[in-house]
């Protein structure tokens, strides 16, 4: 079995080829290929991970180079980790929506939707060459945001299933608090990626008792807590929202602390710049602890999950995903992108069925639904005008002032990136 990785100069790397050599059982890769255009970090990246393989008697050979073409060909499955600008264009997305009175993060909002701009082009391209090279891989996109971009690959035909780390890490949080193993945990998990509620808890599967209730009486202040939000909102809510719905149920707020420390990106390069130094020590044949505080948690385990299953191997029947709606949620159109529970298997993801979801979650599901077709128009086909139109319809922006103002400035700190500015 054959994998690449595009993107596989990251810092995250390490953290993904760990789980690769403990779950060779569920995912026997005989050949894992790192493609980079960054040749030092690939190098260092690229070191490290044979050493890992090597400590933990890994069999798989491990290949490094910047050629896409011949990285991916031959490949069964083709995981996507890139940021298109590097950690200065994130920096940028996390700053000047601040000027604006908006949030600045890299996945939503108007840091969000730059990002989409100068991502969905670049993935359409390597997707191409993944064709070209190999019909039938499939590919995993972890590339944020996640639910744009698998809905580019998706309506141009690919072979394409999104992944997020947000469910297995509440999967893991909430089996810690019940006392139980990670695998008795089945998360009645529903929205868009990075806008998700976890609408119940189930102890063995989709039928399984719903815990939710005891759970959040239990431990409802240390889950508000990691969420930083009150537990009076948890409660009310009746739920467990992501974290990334802070931006929405707390913008002020989120928007003056951002304005009174570095940007988030500032600190990931400082971390980016210690860990790549500690690749570089011959000595190192683990992933280092500060890896954690990079961000990515349990990301390895969901990727092992999800190629397992999409090839035929021994991955969990029920995974969260990002996929086509196809009436899932009756509100949205059928190829919408939507992030929730799926049976996997060779043949791709099958979402479950959803409970009807309480109007206070839809109504925001549809909204930011709008807003990622007309992110995805303006990624696709560019312009001024589609750029104002998509942040005219997020929620985390919603005035034409602010939609004017911010579209200036997007244009203006990614003119490098947008062939048609």
């Amino acid at each position: 079995m054959k994998l690449a990785v595009v993107g596989g100069g990251s810092t995250y790397t390490p953290e993904l080829i760990d789980g690769f050599a403990r779950l060779r059982d569920t995912l026997p890769i005989t050949e894992l290929v790192l493609v980079d255009p960054a040749a030092d970090r690939l190098e260092l990246v690229g070191g490290l991970a044979r050493r890992i393989f090597a400590k933990q008697d890994h069999p798989g050979k491990i290949v490094t180079t910047s050629d896409i073409d011949a990285g991916v060909a031959g490949a069964d499955a083709v995981l996507l980790q890139l940021r298109v600008g590097g950690q200065t264009a994130r920096n940028q997305d996390e700053t000047w929506p601040l000027e604006c009175g908006c949030v600045g993060q890299e996945t939503t909002g108007a840091g969000g939707l730059a990002k989409a701009l100068r991502t969905v082009p670049v993935v359409l391209d390597i997707a191409e060459r993944v064709r070209r090279a190999n019909p039938d891989a499939w590919i995993i996109d972890f590339t944020n945001p996640v639910g744009i971009v698998t809905r580019a690959l998706l309506q141009a035909g690919h072979k394409a299933v999104g992944l997020c780390n947000v469910a297995i890490g509440f999967q893991r949080k909430f089996a810690k608090l019940l006392d139980v193993a990670p695998s008795e945990v089945h998360l009645d998990h529903v929205g868009l990626n990075h806008l998700t509620w976890e609408t119940a808890v189930r102890l063995g599967g989709p039928e399984g008792e719903n815990v939710l209730p005891r759970l959040l009486a239990a431990h409802g202040e240390t889950i508000a807590d990691d969420l930083r939000l009150p537990l009076s909102v948890v409660d009310r809510l009746g739920v467990v929202p992501s974290y990334y719905l802070r931006y929405f149920y707390a913008h002020d707020e989120v928007v003056r602390e951002l304005g009174t420390k570095p940007s988030r990106a500032a600190e990931v390069a400082a971390m980016e710049k210690e860990l790549l130094e500690m690749y570089g020590d011959p000595a190192l044949d683990e992933k280092p602890a500060l890896l954690a505080k990079r961000g990515g948690a349990f990301y390895s385990e969901a990727a092992v999950d999800l190629a397992a299953s999409l090839l035929g191997g021994g991955g969990s029947p029920y995974q969260v995903v990002n996929t086509y709606n196809n009436g899932t949620l009756p509100f949205l159109a059928d190829d919408a992108v939507i992030e929730v529970q799926a049976a996997v298997g060779p043949n791709g993801p099958v979402p479950l069925p959803v409970a009807p979801l309480d109007p206070l979650f839809a109504g925001l599901i549809a909204n930011v639904t709008a807003y990622e077709d007309l992110a995805l128009d303006a990624a696709l086909r560019g312009g001024r005008d589609r750029v104002f139109k998509a942040l005219l319809a997020h929620p985390l922006v919603g005035q034409h002032a602010y939609a004017d103002g911010l579209t200036d400035r997007l244009i203006a700190h990614n003119r490098e990136h947008l062939a048609w500015a």
